[in-house]
């Protein structure tokens, strides 16, 4: 059975802010993107064009980019400066270096908080008291996960990839657990879980900077290389006709609204 966030060490007590400097350029070139349902679900029944949203945990600004084409202006919050400086820039995102517990923003200042792959890295509860602080009256919470496809062959022998090398990590075997939300009286559910498919389809290339854009696989050494080893003869097991092999996930969204 998985581990939920909580059972054992606490995730922001590994490093969140520096473990992932030398992936930077990987993360910005290789890590999916998320599909236009789970976007539509957090915008339902909201006017873009008129939205101010925080983006806390931004990374490389993913869904800060995602976000802004549909014409919402961005706060990306990202405390660790090379995924900053690996960002694309957009006309509508600014970036502040600030961390999810005290992102420096005004309060009552955003419409829309999202944490896309973010949040089991925080201080959970200083971080849901920062995020009633900036939102509106009435404002939204989105969490937002790409998770594994476990029934799908290819994750699956990417996965074993992985652990081959001694690549996995504590993120791997938990997951988000809602009543964290809820205990902290600050937000009620506008809905509990949104579940949609998604893929990311990569040349070999692609196969193995996806693997090394992961903060818990190693990109030297004996076992880098034979991580390099195993996902190459991977995709010649399982590229198509197009010369390309497809991850599937599911894209997990929570949404919650601000109470008081």
């Amino acid at each position: 059975m998985n581990k939920r966030i909580g059972d054992d060490a606490p995730l922001h007590e590994m490093n969140p802010t520096g473990r992932f400097s030398g992936r930077a350029a990987d993360y910005v070139k290789f890590r999916p993107g998320y599909p236009d349902a789970a976007l539509d679900a957090i915008l339902s029944g909201l006017s873009p064009q008129e939205l101010i949203a925080a983006d806390v945990g931004a990374g490389t600004g993913i869904s800060s980019r995602i976000l802004a084409s549909r014409g919402v202006r961005v706060h990306a919050v990202e405390p660790n400066t090379a995924m900053v400086a690996a960002a694309a820039p957009h006309p509508l995102v600014t970036w502040h270096s600030a961390t999810a517990e005290s992102t420096g923003l005004e309060a009552g200042s955003v419409d829309l908080v999202l944490c896309a792959q973010s949040f089991h890295w925080m201080r959970q509860p200083e971080a849901l008291r920062e995020f009633h602080r900036i939102l509106k009256r009435g404002g939204r919470l989105a969490i937002m996960w790409n998770e594994r496809d476990p029934t799908d062959s290819v994750m699956a022998a990417y996965r074993d990839a992985i652990l081959s090398v001694g690549g996995g990590h504590p993120t791997e075997t938990r997951e988000f657990d809602p009543s964290v939300v809820d205990a902290s009286g600050f937000f009620r559910p506008l809905r509990h879980l949104l579940e949609v498919p998604s893929s990311q389809q990569l040349d070999e290339r692609g196969l193995i900077g996806r693997a090394q854009s992961a903060s818990y696989a190693p990109k030297s050494g004996p076992e880098g290389e034979r991580l390099v080893r195993r996902l190459r003869e991977l995709f010649v097991e399982f590229k198509g006709s197009d010369g390309q092999i497809t991850l599937k996930y599911t894209t997990r969204v929570w949404l919650y609204q601000r109470t008081g």
